[in-house]
């Protein structure tokens, strides 16, 4: 790139680079906010509305939350829940992509109406329930999955972006005898990495995130995700709830606690994010602008 070296030009670099950095400040500080206030003693919690590094570091949130291994079986419930969803989203959403992305397969715009239509339309909370409920997934960790299996924008960004790669490829693979899903597993998928990462990083922030579902649909405690427990931890720090078996432990200012959650919640998921980083824009702006 040219650098403008213009009166005109130096001063839209200057005021472009401290927007910036303004704008960077208004997302990063209050993520410092949290993490310093998870850190914070009591004392200073209750002198101070607004803390960016404590003067005095304490633990006790965090040994409040990790004070019961009901917190690691939770945590795996997420984790697992966050694979196996993503894997079995993305081969959903994958296969019907590629169905939608040939422009030969019959009957694909009134598919596609009926996609979009999902988008705007839906049964609603009871109807959902009473299909769960119907095959027999309640109280069952299929529950926080096939019913947010497939998501509609999803679908439509990697249909788009399977539009976009030459059909050229596609032919030469059929003449060379290839099928469809070998078409779609050895050419168009490698092809779409950035797609792909892109696609997993929504979904796996779903469900990572999944709360609702857990709600309405396990019964068992034994069963909840990381999300639900740190919910209950919360209410349980605040004085609303003493059920738990985390009444033995003296819990640090609520403020604390909710902070200490906010951190543990986001950070599997931040550390997960600058592997895909260099795929996200990449996938997500293609997919949406093209086709």
């Amino acid at each position: 790139m040219v650098e403008d070296k213009t009166l005109a030009g130096r001063m839209f670099g200057i005021i472009n680079y401290a927007l910036l950095t303004i704008i960077g400040l208004i997302t990063i500080i209050p993520f410092v906010h949290v993490v310093a206030g998870s850190f914070t003693t009591s004392a200073e919690m209750a002198a101070k509305k607004f803390v960016i590094i404590p003067t005095e570091w304490s633990i006790e949130a965090y040994r409040f939350i990790f004070s019961t291994n009901t917190i690691f079986k939770a945590m795996a419930v997420s984790i697992g829940t966050t694979l196996a969803g993503t894997i079995i989203s993305m081969f959903i959403t994958a296969l019907m992509a590629y169905g939608l992305s040939r422009r030969d397969v019959d009957g694909r715009k009134v598919i596609m109406f009926l996609v979009v239509f999902t988008m705007l339309f839906h049964g609603g909370l009871i109807p959902t329930f009473l299909v769960v409920k119907e095959l027999g997934m309640i109280d069952t960790y299929a529950s926080l999955i096939l019913p947010t299996a497939i998501s509609a924008f999803n679908l439509i960004i990697l249909k788009n972006f399977f539009q976009n790669i030459p059909e050229g490829l596609e032919e030469s693979a059929k003449i060379d005898g290839c099928s469809d899903f070998g078409i779609l597993f050895r050419i168009v998928l490698p092809l779409s990495m950035p797609a792909i990462a892109t696609i997993s990083l929504f979904y796996a922030v779903t469900y990572w995130n999944t709360y609702l579902s857990a709600i309405l649909y396990l019964n068992e405690s034994a069963k909840w995700p990381i999300q639900v427990l740190l919910r209950q931890i919360v209410v349980l720090a605040s004085g609303m709830d003493h059920s738990s078996d985390l009444d033995s432990v003296a819990p640090p200012p609520a403020q604390s606690i909710k902070m200490a959650v906010i951190v543990v919640s986001t950070i599997p998921i931040l550390c997960v994010y600058p592997f895909l980083q260099k795929h996200f824009a990449k996938g997500a702006m293609i997919g949406s602008i093209k086709g």
